[in-house]
C-alpha cells in the first residue's frame, strides 16, 4: 500500500485517470471497477478529457460498479445506473453492453449477485478498482461489521451513511435503506486498488486506514493486505496522518 497525497481534488484526479488510463494503454480489453459518489466525479471529467483530447480507447473495456440502491429503478435521477451514464459512460465510447452496474429492482437480489458474481469472474477479473471511502471507514456499501471475506450481496446501510448521502434526496425519507454492494473480498480480488479520499470529514477514516489495525471494524482497513493499493488523498483528508509519505507514486505494473 502506498499513500500519495496530493494539493486539491484536481490533482487528485489528474493521478488516479492517468493510473487508470496507463492500464487502459496497456490492456485495452482490460476490466475497470468503478466507483460512484461525489468524490470520483472529477476523476470521470479526466478521463472524459483523455478520451475526447487524448484518443483514450474505451472501445474494448468492460466496466463493473461497486453498488447500487435496492429499490431504485435505473432511470432515477439517484440511482447509480444514472449517476454513471451522466457522469462517464455517455462521454466514452464504451460499449453499453460491457457496462454493468448491479439491479436495484431485480426481483431475486441473491441470485442477481450470485450471477454478478460469475460475470465479473468470466469477464477475467477487475483489473483496477476505483475506491471512495465514508466517514465511518466503510467501502463500496460494506458498512463496519461486514466481513473481510464477503461477496456482493444486500446490505443495510448504516444511519451515518443515509444521512451522509441524504444531501442528494429530497427528504431523508427518500434516501434507501439497502444497497446491493460488491463484498471485501470481490473487491481485493482485483488486481490494483485505487481509493480516494478528500475533505477533512474524511481525515480520521483515512487515519485509520493506512495506520490502524485491519478490522472489520474500518472495513477500508483491509486495502493494507493488497500488493498493489494507491490511496490518493488531499491535504484535509490526510490531516491525521503520523507518517510522512511520498509526493510521487512508484509505477504499478500488472503482472
Amino acid at each position: 500500500m502506498e499513500v500519495v497525497i496530493r494539493d486539491n481534488p484536481e490533482a487528485m484526479a489528474k493521478l488516479a485517470a492517468e493510473l487508470i488510463a496507463e492500464v487502459v494503454r496497456r490492456k485495452p480489453k482490460c476490466v475497470l471497477g468503478l466507483a460512484t459518489g461525489s468524490t470520483p466525479v472529477v476523476t470521470y471529467k479526466e478521463l472524459i478529457r483523455l478520451h475526447t483530447q487524448e484518443g483514450l480507447d474505451f472501445s474494448r473495456v468492460t466496466s463493473f460498479n461497486l453498488d447500487e440502491y435496492v429499490s431504485l429503478p435505473p432511470e432515477h435521477d439517484q440511482s447509480y445506473h444514472y449517476f454513471m451514464h451522466e457522469n462517464l459512460f455517455k462521454s466514452i465510447n464504451i460499449n453499453p453492453k460491457n457496462t454493468h452496474v448491479p439491479d436495484g429492482m431485480a426481483k431475486d437480489i441473491p441470485a442477481f449477485c450470485r450471477w454478478y458474481e460469475e460475470q465479473i469472474v468470466k469477464a477475467g477479473g477487475v483489473d483496477v478498482q476505483l475506491l471512495g471511502i465514508g466517514s465511518n471507514g466503510h467501502i463500496a456499501f460494506n458498512e463496519p461489521g461486514s466481513s473481510l471475506g464477503s461477496r456482493t450481496r444486500v446490505k443495510t446501510l448504516d444511519e451515518g451513511t443515509r444521512q451522509d448521502n441524504a444531501r442528494f434526496f429530497k427528504s431523508m425519507n427518500e434516501v434507501p435503506k439497502y444497497a446491493i454492494t460488491m463484498g471485501i473480498g470481490t473487491i481485493m480480488d482485483a488486481r490494483q486498488l485505487i481509493l480516494l479520499a478528500n475533505g477533512a470529514g474524511k481525515a480520521e477514516a483515512i487515519q485509520k486506514t493506512c495506520e490502524g489495525p485491519i478490522t472489520a471494524i474500518v472495513p477500508a482497513t483491509v486495502v493494507q493486505l493488497h500488493p498493489k493499493a494507491t490511496i490518493i488523498v488531499d491535504k484535509a483528508a490526510a490531516s491525521k496522518l503520523s507518517r510522512e509519505y511520498p509526493a510521487e507514486p512508484r509505477v504499478l505494473v500488472l503482472q
